[in-house]
Protein backbone atom coordinates (compact mmCIF):
# COMPACT_ATOMS: atom_id res chain seq x y z
CA UNK A 1 0.00 0.00 0.00
CA UNK A 2 1.74 3.21 -0.73
CA UNK A 3 2.77 5.43 2.19
CA UNK A 4 1.83 9.17 0.82
CA UNK A 5 -1.90 10.52 1.69
CA UNK A 6 -2.71 12.29 -1.81
CA UNK A 7 -3.05 10.44 -4.82
CA UNK A 8 -4.90 10.48 -8.08
CA UNK A 9 -7.88 8.53 -8.94
CA UNK A 10 -9.07 6.59 -11.60
CA UNK A 11 -12.76 6.66 -11.63
CA UNK A 12 -15.44 4.84 -13.59
CA UNK A 13 -18.72 5.59 -15.72
CA UNK A 14 -21.58 4.78 -15.68
CA UNK A 15 -24.00 5.00 -19.24
CA UNK A 16 -27.73 5.06 -18.79
CA UNK A 17 -30.55 5.86 -21.45
CA UNK A 18 -31.08 9.55 -20.10
CA UNK A 19 -27.17 10.24 -20.55
CA UNK A 20 -26.18 13.14 -23.40
CA UNK A 21 -24.42 11.09 -26.25
CA UNK A 22 -20.87 11.00 -27.19
CA UNK A 23 -18.68 14.32 -27.04
CA UNK A 24 -21.86 16.16 -25.78
CA UNK A 25 -21.54 14.90 -22.84
CA UNK A 26 -19.32 16.41 -19.84
CA UNK A 27 -18.88 13.04 -18.12
CA UNK A 28 -17.69 11.62 -21.64
CA UNK A 29 -15.21 14.66 -22.20
CA UNK A 30 -13.71 14.53 -18.71
CA UNK A 31 -12.89 11.10 -18.97
CA UNK A 32 -11.53 11.07 -22.15
CA UNK A 33 -9.17 14.23 -20.99
CA UNK A 34 -7.35 12.51 -18.77
CA UNK A 35 -7.33 8.66 -19.71
CA UNK A 36 -5.73 7.68 -22.79
CA UNK A 37 -7.81 4.50 -23.18
CA UNK A 38 -11.24 5.78 -22.98
CA UNK A 39 -12.70 6.41 -26.80
CA UNK A 40 -15.51 8.60 -27.39
CA UNK A 41 -18.03 6.52 -28.82
CA UNK A 42 -20.69 8.52 -30.41
CA UNK A 43 -23.46 6.32 -30.18
CA UNK A 44 -23.09 5.75 -25.97
CA UNK A 45 -25.14 7.69 -23.58
CA UNK A 46 -22.63 8.21 -20.60
CA UNK A 47 -24.41 9.64 -18.25
CA UNK A 48 -22.40 9.73 -14.74
CA UNK A 49 -18.66 9.94 -13.41
CA UNK A 50 -18.25 8.44 -10.06
CA UNK A 51 -15.68 9.23 -7.51
CA UNK A 52 -15.55 7.35 -4.38
CA UNK A 53 -15.81 3.84 -3.01
CA UNK A 54 -19.40 2.91 -3.88
CA UNK A 55 -19.25 -1.21 -4.94
CA UNK A 56 -21.42 -0.18 -8.48
CA UNK A 57 -18.61 1.95 -10.11
CA UNK A 58 -15.66 2.12 -7.06
CA UNK A 59 -12.56 4.58 -8.02
CA UNK A 60 -8.84 3.17 -7.88
CA UNK A 61 -6.02 4.55 -6.43
CA UNK A 62 -3.38 5.26 -9.44
CA UNK A 63 0.10 3.90 -8.45
CA UNK A 64 2.77 4.28 -11.04
CA UNK A 65 4.26 1.02 -12.09
CA UNK A 66 2.15 -0.85 -10.00
CA UNK A 67 -1.19 -2.21 -10.28
CA UNK A 68 -4.06 0.23 -9.23
CA UNK A 69 -5.78 -0.50 -6.22
CA UNK A 70 -9.44 0.08 -4.97
CA UNK A 71 -9.62 3.26 -2.78
CA UNK A 72 -12.12 1.01 -0.57
CA UNK A 73 -8.87 -1.30 0.05
CA UNK A 74 -6.90 1.80 0.63
CA UNK A 75 -9.09 3.03 3.07
CA UNK A 76 -9.32 0.08 5.17
CA UNK A 77 -5.82 -0.54 4.98
CA UNK A 78 -5.15 3.58 6.00
CA UNK A 79 -8.65 4.26 7.67
CA UNK A 80 -6.98 6.99 9.84
CA UNK A 81 -6.54 8.57 6.28
CA UNK A 82 -10.48 9.16 7.14
CA UNK A 83 -9.97 11.45 9.63
CA UNK A 84 -11.13 10.53 13.55
CA UNK A 85 -14.67 11.81 13.63
CA UNK A 86 -15.44 10.91 10.25
CA UNK A 87 -13.48 7.07 11.35
CA UNK A 88 -15.73 7.05 14.01
CA UNK A 89 -18.88 8.06 12.90
CA UNK A 90 -19.12 6.54 9.68
CA UNK A 91 -17.64 3.46 10.87
CA UNK A 92 -14.46 3.50 8.87
CA UNK A 93 -16.33 4.24 5.47
CA UNK A 94 -16.24 7.45 3.03
CA UNK A 95 -19.64 8.78 3.96
CA UNK A 96 -20.11 10.82 0.76
CA UNK A 97 -20.54 9.70 -3.23
CA UNK A 98 -19.08 12.56 -5.74
CA UNK A 99 -20.12 12.15 -9.40
CA UNK A 100 -20.78 14.08 -12.58
CA UNK A 101 -24.34 14.25 -14.15
CA UNK A 102 -24.88 14.75 -17.75
CA UNK A 103 -28.35 14.93 -18.67
CA UNK A 104 -29.96 14.88 -21.54
CA UNK A 105 -33.59 13.29 -20.98
CA UNK A 106 -35.63 13.47 -17.54
CA UNK A 107 -34.82 11.25 -14.88
CA UNK A 108 -37.72 10.13 -12.80
CA UNK A 109 -39.92 12.13 -10.38
CA UNK A 110 -38.41 10.94 -7.15
CA UNK A 111 -37.73 11.28 -3.39
CA UNK A 112 -35.31 10.07 -0.61
CA UNK A 113 -36.35 8.77 2.71
CA UNK A 114 -34.92 9.98 6.15
CA UNK A 115 -32.80 8.38 8.42
CA UNK A 116 -35.75 7.13 10.23
CA UNK A 117 -37.95 5.90 7.21
CA UNK A 118 -34.78 4.41 5.49
CA UNK A 119 -34.21 2.36 8.37
CA UNK A 120 -37.90 1.09 8.13
CA UNK A 121 -38.22 0.76 4.57
CA UNK A 122 -34.88 -1.47 4.81
CA UNK A 123 -36.60 -3.35 7.89
CA UNK A 124 -40.27 -3.98 5.49
CA UNK A 125 -39.18 -3.89 2.36
CA UNK A 126 -35.44 -5.10 1.82
CA UNK A 127 -35.69 -5.95 -1.87
CA UNK A 128 -37.16 -2.78 -2.98
CA UNK A 129 -34.90 -0.51 -0.40
CA UNK A 130 -31.66 -2.28 -0.12
CA UNK A 131 -30.00 -0.31 3.12
CA UNK A 132 -30.88 1.84 6.34
CA UNK A 133 -29.36 5.34 5.29
CA UNK A 134 -30.67 8.77 3.99
CA UNK A 135 -29.72 9.86 0.87
CA UNK A 136 -29.21 13.72 0.86
CA UNK A 137 -28.18 15.52 -2.33
CA UNK A 138 -26.65 18.21 -3.40
CA UNK A 139 -26.45 19.53 -6.93
CA UNK A 140 -24.34 22.17 -8.50
CA UNK A 141 -24.85 23.37 -12.17
CA UNK A 142 -22.07 23.19 -14.50
CA UNK A 143 -24.16 23.87 -17.49
CA UNK A 144 -27.12 25.60 -17.96
CA UNK A 145 -29.29 23.41 -15.59
CA UNK A 146 -33.26 22.45 -15.25
CA UNK A 147 -34.91 20.78 -12.77
CA UNK A 148 -38.04 20.33 -10.47
CA UNK A 149 -37.32 20.43 -6.56
CA UNK A 150 -40.32 20.92 -3.79
CA UNK A 151 -43.99 21.75 -3.90
CA UNK A 152 -44.95 24.74 -5.57
CA UNK A 153 -46.93 27.30 -3.31
CA UNK A 154 -50.24 26.72 -3.12
CA UNK A 155 -51.59 29.44 -4.86
CA UNK A 156 -49.72 28.94 -7.76
CA UNK A 157 -51.18 24.88 -7.64
CA UNK A 158 -54.75 27.02 -7.29
CA UNK A 159 -53.80 29.21 -10.52
CA UNK A 160 -52.96 26.16 -12.46
CA UNK A 161 -56.18 24.22 -11.68
CA UNK A 162 -58.10 27.38 -12.49
CA UNK A 163 -57.07 27.74 -16.05
CA UNK A 164 -56.03 24.19 -16.95
CA UNK A 165 -59.09 21.60 -17.87
CA UNK A 166 -57.59 19.04 -18.55
CA UNK A 167 -55.30 18.89 -15.45
CA UNK A 168 -58.59 18.98 -13.54
CA UNK A 169 -59.91 16.15 -15.37
CA UNK A 170 -56.92 14.43 -14.39
CA UNK A 171 -56.60 15.16 -10.53
CA UNK A 172 -60.40 15.46 -10.00
CA UNK A 173 -62.70 17.86 -10.32
CA UNK A 174 -63.96 17.84 -6.18
CA UNK A 175 -60.19 17.62 -4.97
CA UNK A 176 -59.30 20.77 -6.87
CA UNK A 177 -62.31 22.53 -5.78
CA UNK A 178 -61.20 21.56 -2.92
CA UNK A 179 -57.13 23.09 -3.09
CA UNK A 180 -58.86 26.48 -4.72
CA UNK A 181 -60.94 26.49 -1.54
CA UNK A 182 -57.99 25.74 1.31
CA UNK A 183 -55.47 27.94 -1.07
CA UNK A 184 -57.44 30.89 0.45
CA UNK A 185 -56.94 29.84 4.05
CA UNK A 186 -53.94 30.77 6.28
CA UNK A 187 -53.35 27.55 7.88
CA UNK A 188 -50.18 25.41 6.56
CA UNK A 189 -51.73 22.26 7.58
CA UNK A 190 -54.71 22.56 5.94
CA UNK A 191 -52.69 23.46 2.98
CA UNK A 192 -50.44 20.21 3.23
CA UNK A 193 -53.44 17.97 3.38
CA UNK A 194 -55.20 19.61 0.08
CA UNK A 195 -51.76 19.36 -1.63
CA UNK A 196 -51.68 16.20 -1.01
CA UNK A 197 -55.00 14.71 -1.78
CA UNK A 198 -54.73 16.74 -5.00
CA UNK A 199 -51.60 14.85 -5.60
CA UNK A 200 -52.46 11.59 -4.82
CA UNK A 201 -55.27 11.70 -7.19
CA UNK A 202 -52.43 12.57 -10.33
CA UNK A 203 -50.41 9.75 -9.12
CA UNK A 204 -53.64 6.93 -8.38
CA UNK A 205 -55.20 8.16 -11.78
CA UNK A 206 -55.75 5.10 -13.86
CA UNK A 207 -53.41 5.59 -16.55
CA UNK A 208 -55.86 5.91 -20.19
CA UNK A 209 -57.46 9.25 -18.40
CA UNK A 210 -53.84 10.72 -17.70
CA UNK A 211 -52.84 9.61 -21.52
CA UNK A 212 -56.20 11.11 -23.04
CA UNK A 213 -56.19 14.25 -20.90
CA UNK A 214 -52.22 14.96 -21.45
CA UNK A 215 -52.77 14.53 -25.29
CA UNK A 216 -55.45 16.77 -25.51
CA UNK A 217 -53.13 19.09 -23.53
CA UNK A 218 -50.04 18.37 -25.54
CA UNK A 219 -51.69 18.95 -28.74
CA UNK A 220 -53.88 22.52 -27.30
CA UNK A 221 -49.51 23.73 -26.32
CA UNK A 222 -48.19 22.63 -29.93
CA UNK A 223 -50.77 24.91 -31.90
CA UNK A 224 -50.22 27.71 -29.57
CA UNK A 225 -46.12 27.34 -29.85
CA UNK A 226 -47.17 26.71 -33.91
CA UNK A 227 -49.01 30.05 -34.02
CA UNK A 228 -46.20 31.67 -31.74
CA UNK A 229 -48.24 32.28 -28.84
CA UNK A 230 -46.64 32.11 -24.98
CA UNK A 231 -46.74 28.65 -24.25
CA UNK A 232 -44.95 29.55 -20.43
CA UNK A 233 -48.37 29.95 -19.01
CA UNK A 234 -48.63 25.96 -19.66
CA UNK A 235 -45.27 25.57 -18.66
CA UNK A 236 -44.99 24.63 -22.34
CA UNK A 237 -41.12 24.12 -23.16
CA UNK A 238 -41.10 21.72 -20.00
CA UNK A 239 -44.83 19.75 -20.80
CA UNK A 240 -43.23 19.24 -24.63
CA UNK A 241 -39.90 18.19 -23.55
CA UNK A 242 -41.59 15.09 -21.01
CA UNK A 243 -44.28 14.37 -22.99
CA UNK A 244 -41.81 13.32 -25.68
CA UNK A 245 -39.59 11.62 -23.54
CA UNK A 246 -42.35 9.64 -21.46
CA UNK A 247 -45.42 10.17 -24.03
CA UNK A 248 -49.12 9.74 -21.61
CA UNK A 249 -46.71 9.70 -18.28
CA UNK A 250 -48.59 11.78 -15.24
CA UNK A 251 -44.97 13.43 -14.45
CA UNK A 252 -45.76 15.42 -17.05
CA UNK A 253 -48.78 16.46 -15.14
CA UNK A 254 -46.22 17.13 -12.06
CA UNK A 255 -44.80 20.28 -13.85
CA UNK A 256 -48.23 21.96 -12.26
CA UNK A 257 -47.24 21.00 -8.78
CA UNK A 258 -43.62 21.40 -8.54
CA UNK A 259 -41.23 24.25 -8.69
CA UNK A 260 -39.21 24.61 -11.83
CA UNK A 261 -35.50 25.47 -10.72
CA UNK A 262 -33.85 26.54 -13.73
CA UNK A 263 -29.70 27.16 -12.45
CA UNK A 264 -26.68 28.81 -13.93
CA UNK A 265 -23.24 27.90 -13.45
CA UNK A 266 -22.25 27.76 -9.80
CA UNK A 267 -25.64 27.72 -8.49
CA UNK A 268 -26.95 24.95 -6.67
CA UNK A 269 -30.20 23.10 -5.15
CA UNK A 270 -30.30 21.17 -2.00
CA UNK A 271 -32.87 18.08 -2.35
CA UNK A 272 -33.41 17.06 1.37
CA UNK A 273 -35.50 14.13 2.40
CA UNK A 274 -39.00 13.99 0.97
CA UNK A 275 -38.58 16.92 -1.04
CA UNK A 276 -40.29 15.48 -4.45
CA UNK A 277 -37.32 16.09 -7.47
CA UNK A 278 -36.16 15.13 -10.71
CA UNK A 279 -33.56 16.37 -13.11
CA UNK A 280 -34.45 17.29 -16.22
CA UNK A 281 -31.32 18.57 -18.71
CA UNK A 282 -28.11 19.63 -18.38
CA UNK A 283 -24.50 18.76 -16.38
CA UNK A 284 -24.18 19.10 -13.03
CA UNK A 285 -21.65 18.05 -10.10
CA UNK A 286 -23.28 16.19 -7.61
CA UNK A 287 -22.87 14.90 -4.06
CA UNK A 288 -24.76 12.51 -1.83
CA UNK A 289 -24.74 9.92 1.35
CA UNK A 290 -23.19 6.84 0.33
CA UNK A 291 -27.31 5.49 -0.66
CA UNK A 292 -29.57 3.77 -3.33
CA UNK A 293 -32.73 4.55 -1.59
CA UNK A 294 -34.89 6.22 -4.11
CA UNK A 295 -39.06 6.41 -3.86
CA UNK A 296 -40.14 6.76 -7.17
CA UNK A 297 -43.40 8.85 -8.93
CA UNK A 298 -43.30 9.37 -12.51
CA UNK A 299 -41.15 9.52 -15.64
CA UNK A 300 -40.21 6.09 -15.40
CA UNK A 301 -40.27 2.63 -16.47
CA UNK A 302 -39.03 1.17 -13.26
CA UNK A 303 -41.61 0.38 -10.08
CA UNK A 304 -43.49 3.28 -8.66
CA UNK A 305 -44.43 2.60 -5.08
CA UNK A 306 -47.31 4.92 -4.81
CA UNK A 307 -48.12 4.45 -1.20
CA UNK A 308 -45.30 4.81 0.26
CA UNK A 309 -44.33 7.93 -2.12
CA UNK A 310 -47.67 9.71 -1.03
CA UNK A 311 -47.23 8.74 2.61
CA UNK A 312 -43.75 9.88 2.80
CA UNK A 313 -43.62 13.76 0.60
CA UNK A 314 -43.14 16.80 2.09
CA UNK A 315 -46.39 18.44 1.06
CA UNK A 316 -45.02 22.14 2.32
CA UNK A 317 -45.19 24.65 -0.58
CA UNK A 318 -42.10 26.83 -1.38
CA UNK A 319 -41.30 29.73 -3.61
CA UNK A 320 -39.06 28.14 -6.20
CA UNK A 321 -36.01 30.75 -5.24
CA UNK A 322 -36.01 28.84 -2.08
CA UNK A 323 -35.52 25.95 -3.37
CA UNK A 324 -31.78 27.08 -4.70
CA UNK A 325 -29.16 26.45 -2.26
CA UNK A 326 -26.80 29.49 -1.66
CA UNK A 327 -22.78 28.75 -1.25
CA UNK A 328 -20.89 30.95 1.01
CA UNK A 329 -18.14 32.55 -0.63
CA UNK A 330 -14.43 33.34 0.66
CA UNK A 331 -12.87 36.09 -2.05
CA UNK A 332 -9.53 36.63 -1.64
CA UNK A 333 -6.48 35.86 -4.69
CA UNK A 334 -8.81 32.45 -5.14
CA UNK A 335 -12.67 32.25 -4.54
CA UNK A 336 -14.01 29.38 -2.57
CA UNK A 337 -17.31 28.67 -2.22
CA UNK A 338 -18.57 26.31 0.37
CA UNK A 339 -22.10 24.35 -0.11
CA UNK A 340 -22.69 23.31 3.60
CA UNK A 341 -26.33 21.90 3.38
CA UNK A 342 -27.88 22.11 7.54
CA UNK A 343 -28.17 19.43 9.72
CA UNK A 344 -26.10 17.19 7.14
CA UNK A 345 -22.63 15.35 7.91
CA UNK A 346 -22.00 13.37 5.20
CA UNK A 347 -21.35 15.64 2.89
CA UNK A 348 -20.18 19.64 1.87
CA UNK A 349 -18.88 20.47 -1.49
CA UNK A 350 -16.61 23.57 -2.13
CA UNK A 351 -16.18 25.39 -5.29
CA UNK A 352 -12.25 27.00 -6.28
CA UNK A 353 -12.15 28.83 -8.81
CA UNK A 354 -8.74 30.45 -9.57
CA UNK A 355 -8.33 33.56 -12.43
CA UNK A 356 -5.64 32.83 -14.86
CA UNK A 357 -3.73 35.70 -12.85
CA UNK A 358 -3.17 33.71 -9.92
CA UNK A 359 -0.32 30.94 -10.10
CA UNK A 360 -0.57 29.02 -6.82
CA UNK A 361 -3.01 28.68 -4.39
CA UNK A 362 -3.29 26.52 -1.21
CA UNK A 363 -5.98 23.70 -0.38
CA UNK A 364 -6.23 23.73 3.30
CA UNK A 365 -6.02 20.54 5.69
CA UNK A 366 -9.56 19.23 6.53
CA UNK A 367 -10.69 16.99 9.32
CA UNK A 368 -11.90 14.63 6.86
CA UNK A 369 -11.04 12.80 3.96
CA UNK A 370 -11.67 14.78 0.39
CA UNK A 371 -11.81 13.95 -2.97
CA UNK A 372 -11.27 16.66 -5.96
CA UNK A 373 -11.80 17.11 -9.53
CA UNK A 374 -10.58 19.63 -12.26
CA UNK A 375 -12.82 21.08 -14.53
CA UNK A 376 -11.19 23.86 -15.96
CA UNK A 377 -7.06 24.63 -16.18
CA UNK A 378 -4.26 22.72 -15.90
CA UNK A 379 -1.02 22.83 -12.88
CA UNK A 380 0.55 20.36 -10.15
CA UNK A 381 -0.48 19.27 -7.39
CA UNK A 382 2.66 19.12 -4.39
CA UNK A 383 2.18 17.61 -0.71
CA UNK A 384 4.94 17.01 1.56
CA UNK A 385 4.34 13.52 1.51
CA UNK A 386 4.49 13.01 -2.49
CA UNK A 387 8.08 12.36 -4.36
CA UNK A 388 6.81 13.42 -7.76
CA UNK A 389 3.54 16.10 -7.88
CA UNK A 390 0.40 14.82 -9.70
CA UNK A 391 0.17 16.50 -13.02
CA UNK A 392 -3.52 17.88 -13.37
CA UNK A 393 -5.88 18.94 -16.13
CA UNK A 394 -9.54 18.52 -16.86
CA UNK A 395 -10.92 15.69 -15.59
CA UNK A 396 -7.89 14.78 -12.76
CA UNK A 397 -9.43 13.56 -9.63
CA UNK A 398 -7.76 13.16 -6.70
CA UNK A 399 -7.57 11.93 -2.77
CA UNK A 400 -6.68 14.14 0.38
CA UNK A 401 -6.37 12.15 3.78
CA UNK A 402 -7.40 14.07 6.44
CA UNK A 403 -5.36 17.03 7.88
CA UNK A 404 -3.03 16.86 4.54
CA UNK A 405 -2.02 20.38 3.27
CA UNK A 406 -1.71 20.49 -0.81
CA UNK A 407 -0.50 23.73 -3.01
CA UNK A 408 -1.72 24.06 -6.16
CA UNK A 409 0.69 24.78 -9.15
CA UNK A 410 -1.08 26.57 -12.13
CA UNK A 411 -0.73 27.21 -15.73
CA UNK A 412 -2.19 30.77 -17.37
CA UNK A 413 -5.68 29.81 -17.38
CA UNK A 414 -6.93 29.65 -13.91
CA UNK A 415 -8.49 26.51 -12.87
CA UNK A 416 -12.10 25.37 -11.64
CA UNK A 417 -12.14 22.75 -9.46
CA UNK A 418 -14.49 21.19 -7.10
CA UNK A 419 -14.05 19.22 -3.35
CA UNK A 420 -16.32 16.78 -1.69
CA UNK A 421 -15.44 16.21 2.15
CA UNK A 422 -17.57 14.90 5.49
CA UNK A 423 -18.84 17.92 7.51
CA UNK A 424 -18.92 16.01 10.33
Amino acid sequence: MMNHYLFELRCGVMTYAWGKIGADSEVAKLKASVDPTFKIDPTEKYAELWMGTHPNCPSYAVRKGKEDVALLDWIEANPDSLGQKVKDYFKMKLPFLFKVLSVRTSLSIQTHPNKADAEELFRKRPDLYKDDNHKPELAIALTPFVGLCGFRPITEIADYFQRIEELRNVVGPQLCVKLMTNSRSLTPQTHCEAMRATFSGLIEKEKETVKIELEKLVKKVQAMKKKGEDISPYVGDILLKLHEEFPGDAGAFAIYFLNVVRLQPGEAMFLRARIPHAYLSGDCMECMACSDNVVRAGLTFKYIDKHTLVSMLDYVGYPMNRMKFVGVEDVNDITVTSFHPADIVDFGVAKYEAPPKVKEFRMAPLQSASISIVIQGKGKASNSTLPDPIELRRGTVFFMAAMQEVTINLADEGMLLFRAYSTI
